[in-house]
């Protein structure tokens, strides 16, 4: 089940965060800033909706979408929704869960009349950026490397 955000789920967000993560850790050449940074998932309800994927009363996935003309980093174009921080617990992983939490992202998007939607990720996440690309978004640009680690910016068309 999908449903937004509360206060109250920031540390199972967190925790999911850091447990879809941690797998890239070799990857980062300062793991444990990216462990505090992705631990603090949460912090993006300050400025977008954060939806979370609940099983059983279990938060087992949560992604962000951060909608037009709100805060973003200088690389993306600031009239783009993006989605930030999809994450789904390793647990869980293999029912779709990120798949529909994009898909919501998308929806949103929808809802606030945007042509395009925007993502940035990197190639070590070997399962999330087939899927975004299998959905139609394309490389745009590269973005900074997030602790040695290369990104790139990814946009989908909407309409």
């Amino acid at each position: 089940m999908l449903r937004d955000y509360q206060p109250t789920d920031a540390e199972a967000v967190g925790r999911v965060a850091l447990a879809a993560f941690t797998q890239f850790a070799p990857h980062y050449s300062d793991w444990p800033a990216m462990a505090n940074n992705v631990s603090r998932m949460a912090e993006l309800s300050r400025t977008g909706e954060i939806i979370v994927a609940e099983d059983d009363g279990r938060v087992v996935g949560a992604v962000a979408y951060v909608g037009p003309n709100k805060p973003k980093a200088a690389f993306f174009d600031p009239a783009w929704p993006i989605i930030r921080m999809l994450v789904v617990d390793p647990s869980t992983r293999g029912k779709g869960l990120g798949r529909q939490l994009t898909e919501e992202c998308l929806r949103r998007a929808e809802r606030d009349r945007s042509a395009v939607i925007a993502l940035h990720t990197t190639p070590i996440m070997t399962i999330a950026l087939p899927m975004y690309l299998r959905m139609g978004f394309t490389k745009v640009c590269d973005a900074p490397d997030i602790f040695g680690v290369p990104y790139a910016v990814y946009v989908k068309a909407l309409v």
